[in-house]
């Protein structure tokens, strides 16, 4: 039987229905677990700068890493919708970011691009909305950008900064983005965009209002210990099994117990010794 591909009409669909379901992965064989588990979006995420590239942030990240692991992520993707991040100096102007957005679209396989930032980005969302390239928006804590807003904080605490974000939010929805990702913002402002936008938002750490939520695939199975945000929640902690099956692997190593016999490759003995009288 066929899987259905979902489309943007089917994301924008479920402001109305079940919320939906995101998760950030950066290669082959987790993109088709996710895939198979039934997520409906999976995130190329700039995070892999610190997941799978050891960065301290995700301003290293280029163009090229990008592509490369959105390729990946595609090829194990039948079901969701792939969406891919736009990295730290990629959109310096609507010419480039159109140019890098199509890349990622055609080299990367991806279904659509994510794009960090507030009222000024909204501008470059319209201009690769016009292009025919579909947006999601991203407001609240931006990382690209997190030096500049303090560090990881959680964002429109106060008043002023909170109708600042309700305010990105109606932007990037004006400028024809299919959903909004809003990361580490309080959970009644992160609910009152929900109720005033009429495209699904997406939270991160920003309650359970959204009409989605997604997580970093390595957060969610215990995969990346440098550090656990709050609003993480942790499914498994493959981390420590995989951590202990490695270390019996090196034990067995060392003690000559693997590989055993039925691990090993057998051969006549009329052959071996055919060959070492060959040797002599």
């Amino acid at each position: 039987m066929a899987v259905k591909k979902l489309t943007i009409p089917d994301i924008v669909g479920r402001k109305q229905g079940p919320p939906l379901s995101m998760l950030t992965v950066y290669d082959y064989a987790w993109a088709r677990i996710a895939d198979q588990a039934g997520v409906d979006m999976v995130l190329v995420g700039d995070s892999l700068g610190m997941v799978m590239l050891g960065y301290n942030g995700t301003v290293a990240v280029t163009m090229d890493d990008m592509t490369h692991h959105c390729r990946a992520v595609a090829r194990g993707v039948e079901h969701a919708l792939v969406v891919v991040d736009l990295p730290f100096g990629s959109v310096n102007g609507a010419h480039e970011a159109v140019a890098n957005a199509t890349r990622l679209i055609k080299e990367g396989g991806a279904d659509a691009v994510k794009l960090e930032g507030g009222k000024d980005m909204a501008e470059i969302a319209a201009a690769l909305v016009r292009a025919g390239i579909p947006v999601q928006g991203h407001v609240g804590l931006t990382p690209q950008t997190a030096v500049s807003l303090g560090g990881f904080k959680v964002q429109g605490k106060d008043a002023k900064a909170a109708r600042q974000l309700v305010d990105a939010a109606l932007a990037m929805q004006e400028a024809g983005c299919f959903s909004v990702l809003m990361e580490a913002i309080p959970a009644p402002l992160a609910a009152e965009i929900t109720a005033r936008l009429s495209v699904p938002t997406v939270g991160i750490g920003a309650g359970n209002q959204c009409d989605g939520q997604v997580l970093v695939m390595h957060d969610l199975l215990g995969l990346y210990d440098r550090f656990v945000p709050k609003f993480v929640k942790q499914y498994a902690k493959l981390g420590e099994i995989a951590t202990e099956a490695i270390q019996e692997y090196v034990k067995d190593v060392a003690e000559r117990r693997f590989p055993g016999p039925e691990h090993s490759f057998a051969m006549k003995d009329e052959e071996l010794q055919a060959l070492l009288a060959d040797l002599k």
